[in-house]
C-alpha cells in the first residue's frame, strides 16, 4: 500500500469535513436586504399614517372627519403595544403541538429578539417591525365599514380583540408555518390575511351595527375628495413596500412584485373608470381612486407569483368586479358598508387569491407552482384558504362584536350621530370656518 503524503491526507480530511462545516454555517446578515426591508416597513406604515387616514377622512362627512383620523392614529398606537406583548408571538411563534393553528407565547414581549438575532438574512427586529405594519393596517381597514356611527371606546376594544383573535391566528396559518402554509396556499402579501380577512369582518360589522341614520335615502357624499385623492396617492406609493417588501429581500422577486403591483393598480383604475363612464356617462375622481385600491388589493396575493400579463388580467377583472360589487351592495342589498371595504378589499381578496392559482402558471408568465402542484390542485388549495379565512373571520368577528357591545355600547345614539362624532366623542371640530 502506497503511503499518502501529508498534503494528500490533509486534503482528504478537508473534503470529508468541509460539507459538515458548510451546512452548519449560521445565516449571515445581508446589508442590502436589511436596508430594503427597513424602507419597506416605513412605506407600509405610511399607508396607514397618513395614507389610509386621509383616504377615509375625505370620504366621510365634515362632522366625522376627525373621528376617522383619530381611529387610524389610535389603532396604530394600540396595535403596536399589543403586537409587542402578544401579537407577534401568536403570529410567528412556535406553538409546539398546536403550531398548525397557533403560534403560542414563546415570543411574548419579543422575547429572544436582540440586536444580532436574524430572520433569514435580515434582523428579526426588522421582520417584526415589517409584520407589525401589516397588523396595523388590517384592523384600520375595517373601520371603514362602521365609520360615522361607532363609539371610540367600543372601536378600540373590538379592534384589540380582533387583532389577537382573528388577524394573528390567520397570519400564523398563512405565513407562520401554519396549516395553510403547509398545504401550499399561495398568498404573497396578504390577499387572505389582510384583504379577505378585513373584507369579511367589515361585512359582519356593517350588518351587526346597522345602517347610518338616513341611509340610503339621504345622500352622504364625501366631504373632501382632495383629501381622499391625496391619501389614495400615498396608498399607491406605500403599496410597493407592502407587496415588494414581502419578498423579504432586495432581489428579482421583489422587483417583479413591484412591477406587477403598479400594473395592477393602473389597470384596476382604468377598468373602474371605464365601467363608470359607460354606466353613468361621466368618470369620477372617486371612481378612479377606488379602482386603484381594488387593483392593488387584488394583485396583492399574486404579486410575487405572476408576471406582467397576469397583472393586467387581474387588475382589469378587479376593476370591473369590484365596481359591480360596490353598486350591488349599496343599491340592491342596501348594506351600509360606509367606505366600501367589503366590495373592494373583500371581493378583491377573493378574486386575487383565486386568480393567483391561475396566473402563477409558467405558461402564463408566472413563477410556477410548489412541487407536486398542478393548476387544478393549486386552485383547490386557494379555495380552501378563502373558505377557511372567510369562515373564521366572519364567525369570530360576530362574536367579538357582541362581546364588545355588551361591555361598552358600540353604536352611538341617534342624536349623537346627527351631531357628529367629532364633537360627541372628541369635543373637537375638523374645520372652524
Amino acid at each position: 500500500m502506497t503511503p499518502r503524503s501529508p498534503e494528500k491526507a490533509l486534503l482528504a480530511l478537508f473534503l470529508l469535513y468541509a460539507p459538515l462545516s458548510w451546512a452548519a454555517e449560521p445565516p449571515k446578515l445581508d446589508p442590502a436586504n436589511t436596508a430594503w426591508m427597513i424602507t419597506a416597513s416605513v412605506l407600509v406604515l405610511f399607508m396607514t399614517l397618513p395614507g389610509l387616514a386621509l383616504f377615509y377622512g375625505g370620504l366621510v362627512r365634515t362632522k366625522n372627519v376627525l373621528s376617522v383620523l383619530m381611529q387610524c392614529f389610535a389603532i396604530t398606537c394600540m396595535v403596536t403595544l399589543a403586537w409587542v406583548i402578544a401579537g407577534y408571538s401568536i403570529a410567528f411563534g412556535d406553538g409546539g403541538t398546536l403550531n398548525a393553528w397557533y403560534g403560542g407565547w414563546d415570543k411574548s414581549f419579543l422575547s429572544g429578539i436582540g440586536v444580532a438575532t436574524l430572520k433569514g438574512s435580515i434582523p428579526e427586529s426588522v421582520f417584526a417591525m415589517f409584520q407589525l405594519t401589516f397588523a396595523i393596517i388590517t384592523p384600520a381597514l375595517v373601520i371603514g365599514a362602521y365609520a360615522e356611527r361607532v363609539r371610540f371606546a367600543g372601536m378600540l376594544l373590538f379592534s384589540l380583540l380582533w387583532l389577537l383573535l382573528v388577524y394573528c391566528p390567520v397570519a400564523h396559518w398563512v405565513w407562520g408555518d401554519g396549516w395553510l402554509q403547509k398545504m401550499g396556499l399561495m398568498d404573497f402579501a396578504g390577499g387572505t390575511v389582510v384583504h379577505l380577512n378585513a373584507g369579511v369582518a367589515a361585512l359582519v360589522c356593517a350588518l351587526v351595527l346597522g345602517r347610518r341614520k338616513g341611509f340610503p335615502e339621504s345622500p352622504m357624499p364625501p366631504h373632501n375628495l382632495t383629501m381622499t385623492v391625496t391619501g389614495a396617492c400615498m396608498l399607491w406609493v406605500g403599496w410597493f413596500g407592502f407587496n415588494a417588501g414581502s419578498a423579504l429581500a432586495a432581489d428579482g422577486s421583489a422587483g417583479m412584485a413591484m412591477l406587477v403591483t403598479h400594473i395592477g393598480a393602473a389597470t384596476g383604475s382604468l377598468a373602474w373608470l371605464l365601467c363608470e363612464w359607460l354606466r353613468y356617462g361621466k368618470p369620477s375622481v372617486l371612481g378612479i381612486v377606488t379602482g386603484m385600491v381594488a387593483g392593488l388589493g387584488t394583485i396583492t396575493p399574486a404579486s410575487g407569483f405572476v408576471g406582467p400579463m397576469g397583472a393586467i388580467a387581474i387588475g382589469a377583472i378587479a376593476g370591473v368586479a369590484c365596481f359591480f360589487a360596490t353598486n350591488w351592495m349599496k343599491r340592491s342589498l342596501k348594506i351600509d358598508d360606509s367606505l366600501d371595504v367589503t366590495p373592494v378589499h373583500g371581493v378583491g381578496g377573493v378574486i386575487g387569491t383565486l386568480l393567483t392559482g391561475v396566473f402563477a402558471a409558467v405558461s402564463l408568465g408566472g413563477v410556477g407552482y410548489p412541487e407536486g402542484m398542478t393548476m387544478e390542485k393549486q386552485i383547490m388549495v386557494q379555495i380552501v384558504g378563502i373558505l377557511a379565512v372567510g369562515a373564521w373571520s366572519g364567525i369570530v368577528t360576530w362574536l367579538l362584536l357582541k362581546l364588545s357591545d355588551a361591555i361598552t355600547d358600540m353604536r352611538v345614539t341617534s342624536d349623537d350621530e346627527t351631531e357628529g362624532l367629532d364633537t360627541v366623542e372628541h369635543n373637537e371640530k375638523g374645520y372652524n370656518l
